[in-house]
């Protein structure tokens, strides 16, 4: 387990429709191992197909760390790993942080004092976990980071996620298409909601929509009547729906109560969308704007379906939940570990070995093929 070789690997969607493949990047050394909403409806019960080359398990015990089960996708994420892990013959402690830093600390520590020989990490904040992953350095515990990368620590052995530059791009790509911004005279009005300054990710997907729409910006055919385009401006703490709502309460009454149409409101996920929805629903009149989203949260696809939202960049916590198990499997029997990108996620102490899975967007065309025709839903759910 001290020294693994990363090799080339690919990532098989569930959906029978849908092939995400994941880039792939020439192998390098990874670094050596170390010694909001309330409680949403799950998604339907069938799981996802594992990516190929199954690794046996050796048994084991393995820590789960989610941040919170306010916010639909954590419990999908969390009861998906569970149930993978727990079926491929592993031990497994799961536990949620309530969105509290310290809680989370204090939970990881446990898991790493009642002999973890794993952990798997859904940070809170990036930055926030230095004095567990510190023990389980110290321990000889790997750590895998689940979808948020961890911050300033060399006790980072693999990170696993979707690309987060290409959730962005996806969504401002969509911007892109569905205004015909290439041909169209503009200019059209835009306003941003961003994500969680504390998640790293965050900033990864809000860059990947401005890289695309920041020329349009330039050129005049995007104009952002509020002036906010910087990250830090419109963030959105802990991706809180009611704090989403609240500042764009704020933008309405300060930059559109006079009639002038919001033309686009992109926002980097579901729970943030479904605030400027609440916010659009209780003090606008005008037409109504293209809202991007991520996620397919339930009530985010039934708004959808009804108008209220445009697309949501779909990423099947499936497909990551069994990436990370096959991930545990080779770390634990110290087969070669999947990864492949090796160059993208420094962490400010070093760049973590990474496997990024590539999202999709839905929208009211084609959600019946990748949500429900999938299993990741069931009808009934979106009614």
């Amino acid at each position: 387990m001290k020294r693994q070789v990363l090799k080339k690997a690919m990532c098989f969607a569930t959906a029978a429709v849908l092939l995400a493949g994941c880039g792939n990047s020439t192998p390098a050394e990874p670094a050596a191992q170390p010694a909001e909403e309330t409680q949403a409806e799950a998604p339907a019960e069938e799981t996802a197909e594992a990516p190929a080359e199954e690794v046996a398990s050796p048994g084991g015990r393995v820590g789960v760390s989610m941040p919170t089960k306010d916010l639909q996708r954590w419990n999908q994420d969390g009861d998906n790993m569970q149930k993978e892990l727990a079926a491929a013959g592993y031990e497994v402690d799961l536990q949620y942080a309530s969105n509290d830093v310290q809680t989370q600390l204090s939970q990881v520590e446990n898991m790493i004092n009642d002999g973890a020989d794993v952990l798997v990490i859904a940070a809170i904040e990036g930055s926030s976990l230095g004095e567990a992953l510190d023990m389980a350095k110290s321990a000889g515990i790997p750590v895998i980071a689940y979808d948020r990368l961890l911050m300033n620590s060399d006790a980072v052995s693999y990170y696993a996620t979707f690309d987060n530059y290409m959730v962005g791009t996806v969504q401002g790509q969509y911007v892109i298409d569905s205004l015909d911004l290439d041909n169209a005279d503009g200019p059209f009005n835009i306003e941003f909601t961003a994500g969680d300054p504390g998640d790293n990710n965050a900033g990864y997907f809000f860059n990947g929509a401005m890289d695309l729409l920041k020329p349009y910006i330039e050129a005049g055919k995007l104009n952002v009547v509020s002036g906010q385009t910087e990250f830090n401006d419109v963030a959105t703490p802990t991706w809180a729906s009611e704090v989403a709502q609240s500042r764009a309460e704020n933008i309405l009454s300060s930059f559109y109560a006079d009639g002038t149409n919001v033309d686009v409101w992109l926002c980097s996920n579901d729970s943030t969308a479904l605030g400027v929805e609440n916010a659009l629903a209780a003090n606008y009149t005008g037409t109504y704007p293209i809202i991007t989203g991520q996620d397919c949260d339930i009530e985010n696809t039934k708004n959808m379906i009804a108008g209220k939202q445009s697309m949501s960049v779909f990423k099947d916590t499936r497909t990551l939940a069994s990436q990370v198990v096959k991930m545990v499997g080779q770390i634990l029997t110290g087969a070669d570990v999947d990864v492949n990108d090796t160059e993208t996620y420094n962490n400010g102490t070093i760049t973590v070995p990474s496997f990024l899975c590539e999202p999709v967007f839905a929208d009211a065309n084609n959600y019946k093929e990748l949500l429900i025709d999938s299993g990741y839903y069931t009808e009934d759910q979106l009614q």
